[in-house]
């Protein structure tokens, strides 16, 4: 039978104390390392929730840099965990400088085991609230699909879903105006499998990846002068739908043999048009409407192929969608690139919400894969994701107040990033006294 006690891991070099702690503990799975190796070891064989470190460990017995190293690396692998430290007396500096550092508590030495005993099982009880807390939220509906393979949470977006389902059923011109990444491609398919033709072939051409001459020979075949003998992809998609992806990179030339091709076709009265029953899609992260206003798209052209437009709104306007994506592309990507990633970090979800996402939905899948790889604990971080919480993407910050804040905060961080976590190496940088960091650490909530 398991044993389904919560696991404690003992990080202590002194063999007595060890002792003494393990018959002190027997209502945890105590696991017991005397060093950092052995402690980095056993926290990624058991994952712990919580941990008790005595800040000095072999080779600096009598200091506190292998400790403090420890709890670095303890944290980076496993952010979650609940890390208490050990100070000896006239040491308490060093155990408020490891609370700055994101250690969950700490205690004095000599032990008292009665008090050390309450403070792991405070630790274990909050650890236990937070996971409960992660539960309800991995249960409530996560991969919201609206259409097709589309998830958004987002009106915005659901809006969008609902105009595709309603146009869908016909065969009328229909243009996704949206940026780069926003999946315009994906809604395109989504669209055609609504259709009635949805048995039909579904065909995609981007025109900004071929030359005019590619282009041309790639939508009508060997003779594009004649309409009525069409080949190439647009007689491939009969029955179907040829997407035009990226239509405002055709050239004039081109976009008149597209206006002659839809009204011949439009015109067939019983001739055999090939392409004649090819529903054309359109997509363009560029404004055809001003293209049109300025003689660089055909107005003629853009009327006909723009009777329904679509506006898909970027990431950073779909409010909660980033970090519901960023669960999807976790749960789809996690058996093939990284099976240990459980879930996301905090600073990761401030960040999510945070970052302006020009690159949109393909730059957040690029980020998730990137930060599943990368990742050494069981959840993705904002470094993992290589995003900065505060950073927001650039966005234009205008109250002076929050403008502040935000810059002291990057200023932290970078200190603090910079010197290991090194409380008096980061006020010396920054040209401030320890205390005053002390203070602004604790005023804006930030654990260095």
């Amino acid at each position: 039978m398991s044993d389904t006690r919560p696991k404690l891991l003992i990080v202590e070099d002194d063999p007595g104390l060890q002792r003494q702690l393990r018959w002190a503990y027997d209502a945890y799975r105590v696991f017991i390392a005397g060093d950092r190796e052995e402690a980095i070891d056993m926290l990624r064989a058991e994952a712990p929730d919580v941990v008790t470190l005595d800040l000095g460990l072999p080779p600096d017995p009598d200091g506190t840099s292998e400790g403090f190293a420890t709890l670095a690396d303890m944290l980076r692998i496993k952010p979650d965990t609940k890390i208490i430290v050990a100070s000896g007396h006239g040491e308490r500096e060093s155990a408020l400088e490891a609370i700055a550092g994101s250690a969950y508590d700490f205690y004095q030495k000599p032990v008292d085991i009665h008090e050390l005993g309450l403070i792991v099982r405070r630790a274990f009880h909050v650890q236990a609230l937070e996971r409960d807390n992660a539960r309800l939220v991995e249960a409530a509906p996560r991969d919201k699909q609206v259409l097709g393979r589309v998830i958004t949470a987002a009106p915005e977006m659901t809006k969008v879903a609902r105009t595709i389902e309603r146009v869908a059923p016909t065969d009328v011109f229909v243009l996704l105006a949206g940026g780069s990444g926003t999946g315009k491609g994906m809604l395109a398919e989504a669209l055609h499998d609504a259709s009635q033709r949805r048995d039909g072939p579904f065909v995609t051409v981007n025109c900004a990846a071929l030359s005019s001459a590619m282009l041309e020979a790639e939508l009508f075949g060997r003779d594009p002068g004649d309409a009525s003998d069409a080949g190439g992809r647009i007689n491939a998609a009969r029955g179907g739908t040829l997407f035009l992806d990226e239509v405002a990179d055709m050239d004039l030339s081109l976009q008149a043999q597209l206006l002659l091709f839809l009204k011949q076709r439009g015109n067939a009265d019983g001739k055999a048009v090939n392409g004649a029953d090819t529903r054309i899609l359109c997509a363009s992260h560029r404004d055809l409407g001003a293209m049109t206003a300025a003689g660089t798209f055909r107005e003629d052209l853009y009327y006909r192929l723009a009777e329904v437009v679509v506006r898909i709104p970027a990431l950073k306007d779909r409010p909660g969608d980033p970090a519901l994506l960023a669960r999807h592309f976790l749960n789809r990507l996690a058996d093939d690139l990284n099976p240990q990633v459980k879930g996301l970090a905090p600073d990761a979800l401030a960040a999510l919400d945070a970052w302006s996402w020009p690159g949109n939905v393909r730059e957040l899948e690029n980020r998730v894969k990137r930060a599943m790889i990368l990742a050494e604990g069981k959840l993705i971080t904002a470094a993992d994701l290589d995003l900065d919480p505060e950073a927001g993407g650039g966005a234009d910050i205008i109250n002076l107040k929050l403008a502040r804040e935000m810059a002291d905060r990057r200023a932290i961080r970078h200190a603090m990033a910079r010197t290991d976590g090194n409380i008096s190496g980061a006020a010396r940088m920054l040209g401030i006294s320890r205390p005053t960091l002390y203070d602004l650490l604790k005023h804006y909530h930030m654990q260095g």
